[in-house]
């Protein structure tokens, strides 16, 4: 039998781990914290179905300045971690211009048209339906000229790709959330993606599945993997553990442990933090408040607001500055109730400079396979590019063309 060391427990690592497993492969999946506890848990649990190009940069001068100023909530900055993040972000940049990203967007439009269907599938054997519900989610608009762009926008994603949704006044925003004390001046709903109540609860359901299956899910380092004789070790609570193959799943972390077998990845990290608030108004459907950048959803532990980018270091202090604008703004549109939590949440989402994330095997290094750099869609394509590994290290044909995916391309 052959056998894998998954290095993350994420949706991306999980995901990874249960279709190596389906391919008869003996799988490790290991991590310092249980699954879900990282990035997976702290996004707006949805799985966007209609996020079918991925977020580019503007290049619009107002916009930038609206960025480099601090008059946007969507993207904060700490003039100390610039420098090791203008390389990453002037890529960014550079590939959000129209040609790059409309070929980004091609191959990024593969892997989100499976993403539905590949949770539908987990959803369904690991038993999480009553996480789940299949009906969009909402945005609202106080600005007509971006209410406008974001219309044409989806109405462009309904004619390449069937994207369903609806455009709706500011009163039938209201009639559908009643909760709202104002309707913006209309917004949209989106009708393809699914909400989950809980992702890091999504994410334990399908690493439950895995060990129901005779997976192992170990508590171990990951800088303490090696080549070794056989392959690849690592060590676990348990003891050192050995397998031919290593998938590295790690989210923003992946670019540091790589660096020690000579790897130099450029990665944009974005942070964003959430709090959970009870005893307020109900909320039917998670809702995106376009000119404030945060979204605010319903989820087990009451109404969960949470954030856009904040580019900082990796160990940065957490500085919500975007939480508790984002709050402020909440607290005009809906009855929060109180704060659950006595201190927010925060994480990072992994950003590839060309928004493509990497997935196959490293050129210099038998056995050494990669599975990160999903952006703000790790959550949604998880299964999805877990599966396309899967498939590549057992040698099946790939659910969609890997070579945009590739390492080599970095």
């Amino acid at each position: 039998m052959k056998s894998a060391i998954v290095l993350g427990a994420g949706m991306v690592g999980v995901a990874t781990a249960v279709h190596l497993q389906k391919r008869g492969w003996s799988v490790a999946l290991v991590d310092r914290k249980e699954p879900g506890r990282e990035t997976s848990y702290g996004n707006a649990g949805i799985i966007q179905s209609e996020a079918l190009r991925p977020y580019p940069m503007p290049h619009s001068w107002r916009e930038l300045l609206k960025i480099a100023t601090g008059r946007t909530n969507d993207v904060r900055y700490h003039v100390a971690s610039l420098p090791d993040q203008v390389g990453p972000l002037f890529r960014y940049w550079w590939n959000s211009f129209p040609t790059a990203h409309a070929r980004a967007s091609a191959a990024y439009a593969e892997i989100i048209a499976q993403a539905v269907g590949e949770h539908e599938r987990l959803i369904l054997e690991s038993g999480a339906g009553n996480l789940v519900r299949r009906n969009g989610f909402r945005v609202l608009h106080r600005e007509q000229a971006m209410f406008d762009a974001e219309a044409a926008a989806a109405e462009a994603l309904r004619e390449a790709y069937g994207v369903k949704f609806s455009v709706l006044t500011s009163r039938e925003l209201q009639q559908a959330e009643p909760a709202l004390t104002e309707g913006g001046v209309g917004g949209l709903h989106w009708q393809d993606p699914w909400t989950v109540s809980s992702p890091g609860a999504l994410v334990s359901a399908y690493a439950d599945l895995f060990t129901r299956s005779g997976g192992s899910i170990l508590r171990g380092e990951a800088q303490t993997l090696r080549q070794c004789h056989n392959g690849w070790s690592v060590v676990t609570e348990t003891g050192e553990i050995e397998s031919e193959a290593v998938v590295v799943a790690m989210g923003p972390w992946s670019p540091e442990l790589l660096k020690r077998f000579g790897y130099r990845i450029s990665m944009v990290r974005k942070r964003g933090y959430h709090r959970h608030y009870a005893g307020g108004g109900p909320l039917d459907l998670p809702l995106r408040d376009a000119a404030n950048g945060y979204v605010m959803a319903p989820m087990q532990n009451g109404v969960r607001i949470t954030t856009g980018a904040e580019l900082t270091s990796p160990d940065g202090k957490s500085d919500p500055v975007q939480l508790t604008y984002a709050e402020q703004a909440a607290r005009k549109l809906i009855d929060l109730g109180r704060q659950v939590e006595p201190e927010p949440w925060f994480g990072t989402r992994p950003c590839m400079p060309d928004m493509l994330p990497v997935i196959g095997r490293t050129a210099r290094h038998e056995g050494l396979w990669l599975n990160f750099g999903h952006g703000h869609q790790g959550f949604t394509l998880g299964p999805t590019t877990g599966r396309l590994v899967a498939e590549l290290m057992s040698g099946e044909p790939p659910i969609v063309d890997p070579s945009p995916y590739r390492p080599d391309r970095l």
